[in-house]
């Protein structure tokens, strides 16, 4: 779920960056022959943000995707502490059997130690992996309502820029009048919840 966070995070600074950039870097002077134009393009200019902690506790599909994974992670932890079980009860047998077994027995316990260590140790990767690829999927979903939200939203509102906030991000002042976060928890629940009925 940092995931998200930290790629919203790191794209809202790139893109305070260009603003600065583009706001600050010297204008080469251009005479135009065209009309004098009533609106002025910083008037025009304006950006609001959303706060990221706010759409992870509001918005529905968001809550039920970190229920999945939190599910998920639960079975793994269940499949490989039952895996973990059968072999200690597999050792436990063989230090019961200690000084009656013979020494092709011992050996071959040994070896089939070795390969429950590595069929455990590729289990317990195979899950890590599974489960980081529907992390990175699902937040990829994510990302993708947001951001097909905030393009049909814009169309109206005509932002220049709508950034992501979250605490500790550096984003020293923040109005509340630019603040579209309950627009867009209210506006993805609704069609999260649409979505759901068809």
């Amino acid at each position: 779920m940092k995931n998200i966070s930290t790629f919203l995070s790191v794209l809202s600074l790139i893109l305070i960056s260009v603003l600065f950039y583009l706001h600050f870097s010297p204008k080469p002077t251009v005479k135009t022959t065209s009309a004098p134009s009533s609106k002025t393009p910083a008037a025009d200019f304006r950006i609001a943000y959303f706060d990221i902690d706010s759409l992870q506790t509001h918005f529905d599909y968001f809550k039920k995707v970190s229920n999945e994974m939190k599910a998920r992670e639960n079975a793994m932890t269940v499949e490989l502490r039952t895996l973990e079980n059968s072999y200690q009860k597999k050792i436990k047998e063989w230090q019961e059997r200690g000084a009656n077994m013979t020494q092709a027995e011992g050996e071959a316990a040994q070896r089939e130690y070795a390969q429950m260590q590595q069929r455990y140790q590729k289990r317990q990767m195979d899950l890590e992996q599974e489960l980081q690829k529907q992390k990175v999927d699902l937040m990829t979903d994510l990302r993708k309502k947001v951001e097909d939200y905030l393009k049909e939203y814009n169309k109206e509102k005509g932002y220049a820029f709508i950034l992501s906030y979250e605490p500790g991000f550096m984003l020293y002042y923040k109005d509340t009048l630019y603040d579209v976060t309950t627009d867009l928890v209210t506006g993805l629940n609704e069609k999260y919840k649409t979505k759901l009925k068809d």
